[in-house]
Order: structure tokens, then sequence, then C-alpha cells
């Protein structure tokens, strides 16, 4: 009889020491290793790219800003025009992991060149979301970045005169 009780007591305290580890989290879902880095996949999004749109200038010239946000604006005696041509800034497709910290740098100003002469200085500017960011969607979700710029018109329309101008420029996405 002594015995069955020394059992008895032994299931009570063993059931006792399960329901404390239960209660105090012992017993936790375990989580496995988050996944490896993958590396950041860019795609310049063919349906936009940089552009600021139809404008014109004075003797004295000034620039024209494309923000990220897509607004345009000007400075000196540069006159914006609606005529139809598209202002927008350059869109990029990023695919990367959640999490991934991003950062962006710009490369050097460029200078552009028109088709019936001239040239314009392009500065490459300020992004959204922001010049390092952090992703936030499941791969293969597409996290967007705009990035805007400003044109340099210097002199005069002889000197720019009016046309088409274009020009590479660089922009370098960095997977921390």
């Amino acid at each position: 009889m002594r015995e069955e009780n020394n059992k008895s007591g032994y299931r009570w305290k063993l059931l006792l020491i399960f329901a404390i580890a239960t209660l105090s989290g012992f017993f936790n879902v375990v989580n496995a290793q988050e996944d490896p880095p993958r590396p950041i996949i860019v795609t310049v999004n063919g349906s936009q790219h940089l552009a600021f749109g139809a404008f014109s200038h004075g003797a004295f010239g000034g620039t024209v800003t494309i923000n990220p946000d897509g607004t345009r604006s000007s400075s000196g005696d540069i006159l914006l025009l609606n005529l139809g041509y598209a202002y927008t800034p350059a869109l990029f497709d990023i695919q990367a992991n959640p999490g991934t910290l991003i950062s962006i740098v710009n490369g050097p100003d460029v200078t552009l060149t028109g088709t019936n002469g001239g040239t314009l200085l392009l500065h490459i500017g300020t992004s959204l979301p922001g010049s390092s960011f952090s992703t936030t969607v499941p791969w293969p979700t597409v996290t967007q970045v705009r990035i805007g710029g400003t044109l340099t018109v210097s002199g005069n329309p002889v000197t720019n005169p009016a046309g088409l101008y274009t020009g590479s420029y660089s922009v370098t996405f960095i997977q921390e």
C-alpha cells in the first residue's frame, strides 16, 4: 500500500512539474532561422523614365525639378509648359526578402545632349522611399522606388535650343 501511495505522489509531482513548465513557457513554439539573404533584383520599369516634360527658358536659364512624388517645379526664368509631354520620376522595381536594408547611391551629374544642339546638366535627386529603406513585402512582390532629378539650363535659347535631350545616368542599389 505504501508503494502505491509513493507512485501516486510521484505522479502528482510529475504532473505539477509538467504544469509549471507549460505555464512558464518551457514548451514555446520554436521558429527556424530566417531565410538566408537573397540578392536583390533591380529592374528599370520601362513604362516610366525620368522625364521633365515641356518647358521654355529666357536669357538666363534656371532649373527644372521632378520630385519623386511626380510634382514638377522650376526656378530662374524657366516657364513650365503643359503641351502633353509627360514629366515623371524614374521608376525602379525592387525584389528582395522582407527586412532587406537597401541604400541608394546616385551617380555623378551628367551632361545631356540635344537633338538640335545644346547641353543640359542633369543631377539625380532624391528617392521615394528614401535613400536608405527596408523592404516590407514578401518575395517576389515588388517594391517600387521613384527617383527624381534636376535639370540645369544655362544660357539662352540659342545656346540650348528646343529639342529632345538625352543621356545616361547611374543609380546604385546596395543591399546591406
